[in-house]
């Protein structure tokens, strides 16, 4: 049996017009104005999620439970750019993030990266989030812990050039302004075989970040940058919405391995020639 909408819990309202895209997110129980009215939300207590409560002139609004992306888009208060939920959507498939999983990162920011991976790892799993600055720290823990996931994530007021505090993680995520340069501390705290994800705005950054990583025992490195265009959901005429928000990041991802030492540029040059003055085996 569905579970009802309980005092205090959160809720994403929606209007029912689909010309209408504005979304809010409060709690069941309060009062909430728009521009349609004053709702009362205590309404809904004991309701089903998709419940309609009505303003006072009468104007009606869903209610629903937010998802992870849902707070990030709609209830996330933010002094920093945020991670946006496309790439994290990719991020924590991508890395592998899931119930129990251990993930490391820096910086907090904002805290949308931090809410969406502690909604990944589940009760069993943790967040460790790094950030030097304490407003921002604080900022992001205040955000976590209005989406009720507090519990999973620790945060930490720390400079990761002094290293991370943790040695087995499963996920290590960078986005920091000079990744590359903390790349070593990164490896100390990732398990062998787990996964590097670092995220940069720009294609400088990603250079010198790959660079970095070619000195380190790292492998299966990927490069990415996610566009998503929504669409007019409109069936007799369907076409993309005039604006859309496209470049917002790179995402890099590699795989931690045991020390080895990669074959110098000379080497592969002079392996690929002798391979080259072999003969090709017969067909069987």
């Amino acid at each position: 049996m569905p579970k009802p909408l309980q005092q205090g819990e959160w809720v994403l309202l929606l209007p029912p017009d689909p010309e209408k895209s504005q979304r809010w997110i409060a709690q069941v129980g309060e009062k909430f104005t728009t521009a349609d009215g004053v709702f009362d939300l205590s309404e809904l207590v004991g309701q089903e999620a998709g419940a309609i409560v009505r303003s006072h002139l009468g104007q009606p609004l869903v209610a629903v439970r937010p998802t992870p992306a849902d707070w990030v888009l709609h209830a996330v208060k933010r002094q920093t750019q945020v991670t946006y939920p496309k790439e994290m959507g990719y991020i924590v498939v991508r890395a592998g993030v899931t119930a129990g999983s251990i993930v490391v990162e820096s910086g907090s920011g904002s805290g949308a990266s931090t809410l969406m991976f502690a909604a990944a790892v589940g009760d069993n799993g943790h967040v460790f989030s790094y950030e030097r600055r304490p407003e921002f720290s604080e900022l992001a823990r205040r955000n976590v812990e209005r989406a009720g996931l507090l519990h999973r994530v620790t945060f930490k007021v720390k400079d990761i050039a002094d290293g991370f505090e943790e040695g087995n993680a499963d996920v290590v995520f960078l986005d920091v302004r000079e990744p590359w340069l903390y790349l070593p501390q990164a490896l100390d705290a990732l398990a062998s075989g787990g996964t590097l994800v670092v995220l940069v705005p720009t294609t400088n950054q990603v250079s010198e970040t790959l660079r970095a990583m070619k000195k380190l025992p790292l492998l299966d490195v990927e490069v990415s940058e996610l566009l998503l265009r929504h669409y007019k959901p409109n069936p007799d005429r369907l076409r993309p919405e005039d604006r859309m928000v496209a470049h917002t990041a790179f995402l890099l991802f590699a795989r931690k391995v045991k020390a080895f030492h990669p074959p110098s540029a000379s080497e592969s040059t002079n392996s690929n020639s002798h391979a080259a003055d072999q003969p090709c085996p017969a067909a069987q």
